[in-house]
């Protein structure tokens, strides 16, 4: 299991964009830049992404967002948080679902991404670090050893 696990983390990083260096890859929480929370820990994150948790602090409601299931930077994601592959989590979608709850929207590209949650109040994505820009507000950075 663990020697899997290794493997897949491997293949991940090497998949990733570099960024030029060989340190650890860098994801990045997001939410708007005028959104009042300015840290959301791990734990948090994986709850309103789980849709266990609905409001943010300021009572909209938390609309997360995924990348296409292939993408690398959504695989390495899900792995950091679930600790498993967006397909692995079919079967928890699928009893969330028929208690009425659906699975978090899923946009094409980090700039859909970034366009979303710039302009839509309890929006929050991932993206990679590099891509950050003055339109959001990065709230956690999940480290991805290469």
């Amino acid at each position: 299991m663990l020697l899997r696990l290794a493997a897949i983390l491997i293949l991940l990083a090497a998949a990733l964009p570099s960024g030029g260096d060989d340190g650890p890859h860098q994801i990045a929480v997001i939410t708007a830049a005028d959104h009042p929370q300015s840290q959301l820990p791990l734990a948090a994150i994986k709850l309103i992404f789980k849709r266990k948790v609905e409001i943010d602090p300021a009572g909209n409601r938390w609309i997360p967002l995924n990348l296409p299931v292939h993408d690398p930077i959504r695989r390495a994601f899900s792995l950091a948080l679930f600790d498993q592959f967006p397909e692995d989590m079919e079967a928890y979608w699928n009893e969330q679902y028929f208690q009425g709850i659906p699975p978090p929207q899923v946009l094409g590209s980090e700039e859909a991404v970034i366009r979303f949650v710039a302009t839509t109040p309890g929006a929050i994505g991932y993206i990679d670090r590099h891509s950050v820009d003055p339109r959001v507000k990065v709230l956690h950075t999940v480290l991805i050893q290469r």
